[in-house]
């Protein structure tokens, strides 16, 4: 018999999605069966499955080691078993807010928020690594809960992210970025003359063989509703450097968006200017696009993350972005 008091990290799930995360090779029905037959009880009394798992919670199984060991495998921990030295390329991450539910990184360019393939170590590697390494969470813990970024950057899109270090604090963070209510601000510099500031609305259509989005004013048969603002924060007759307010969430949203209205971002070669980007690569070894996510703000909570109501964090700009910035704009 095994006996599993829930942690804070794991709580606020399905019994049965514990179960089936714990148990990672058992098929579903000789869960729901364990369940029927009083095997697995849920603070000794009998379950179903649906139930939310409380912290504090008792869940016992009354299964063979044997049982239990065939019903696991490591694939649950394979995320821990890096090899940290070997990934020495990986650069140095500034962690800008951390408390028991949530971390708030400033990711840099180049490091993908999750991974596109098996090898690859993302910003979701780093979270489960640092947890790990700051007794945030344990190897056992992991096995029913990974930490995990919420929202994701372009890989080169540098700045910040959020990453869910319980169960709660990742679902309450999901819910504002599907609500849009968490604000999002972005640094950019684009191509050409802006003034003031606008808010730009349209349509956006995938193009999924050439990997690109299409901006439009109607909304077509798929085109999805897009809103983006801008603020003019320097200007010269050649860029602008723009902070910009993302309300909806889409891929290649601000590149795409800033290039519908000719005004494209700085060393983006999928949808800007490619002579332009050219010379910038050459005089600033700029090779994608400058594109910062800056600030996040944090609504009125009143559940897991009150403690942040109203807080607004920031990210610090890259080097790369700093030294651009000053040249172009003739800052001192």
């Amino acid at each position: 018999m095994r006996e599993f008091t829930i942690s804070s990290k794991e709580a606020n799930q399905r019994l049965d999605k514990f179960l089936l995360k714990y148990l990672n090779e058992a098929p579903k029905s000789f869960i729901y069966k364990m369940l029927r037959k009083k095997n697995i009880v849920l603070n000794g009394k009998k379950a179903d499955g649906s139930e939310k798992l409380k912290e504090n919670d008792s869940v016992k199984l009354f299964l063979s080691e044997d049982t239990i060991h065939s019903f696991q495998s490591k694939k649950a921990l394979q995320t821990t078993n890096i090899n940290w030295e070997k990934v020495s390329w990986f650069p140095e991450v500034e962690v800008v807010y951390q408390d028991e539910d949530i971390i708030i990184l400033n990711k840099p360019v180049g490091v993908l928020s999750q991974k596109s393939s098996p090898k690859d170590v993302s910003m979701n590697e780093y979270i489960i690594q640092y947890a790990l390494a700051h007794n945030l969470i344990s190897e056992e813990e992991l096995q029913t809960f990974k930490p995990a970024i919420c929202n994701r950057l372009d890989r080169n899109t540098s700045g910040l992210v959020v990453g869910g270090l319980s169960l709660a604090g990742l679902q309450e963070t999901a819910s504002l970025l599907k609500e849009h209510t968490l604000e999002k601000y972005y640094l950019t510099i684009v191509k050409g003359k802006l003034e003031g500031t606008k808010l730009l609305e349209g349509y956006l259509e995938k193009d999924e063989q050439k990997n690109k989005v299409v901006v439009s004013k109607e909304p077509g048969k798929t085109g999805k509703y897009l809103k983006t603002s801008y603020e003019v924060l320097l200007a010269t007759e050649e860029f602008s450097l723009l902070k910009i307010r993302l309300y909806t969430g889409k891929t290649h949203q601000i590149r795409a968006h800033l290039a519908s209205i000719s005004h494209p971002v700085i060393g983006d070669y999928k949808y800007g200017d490619v002579k332009l980007n050219d010379e910038l690569k050459k005089r600033f070894q700029l090779k994608a696009q400058l594109l910062h996510s800056y600030q996040l703000r944090i609504p009125e909570q009143s559940k897991v993350l009150k403690q942040l109501s109203g807080k607004t964090f920031t990210a610090k700009k890259t080097e790369l972005f700093q030294r651009i910035e000053k040249e172009l704009f003739h800052l001192t």
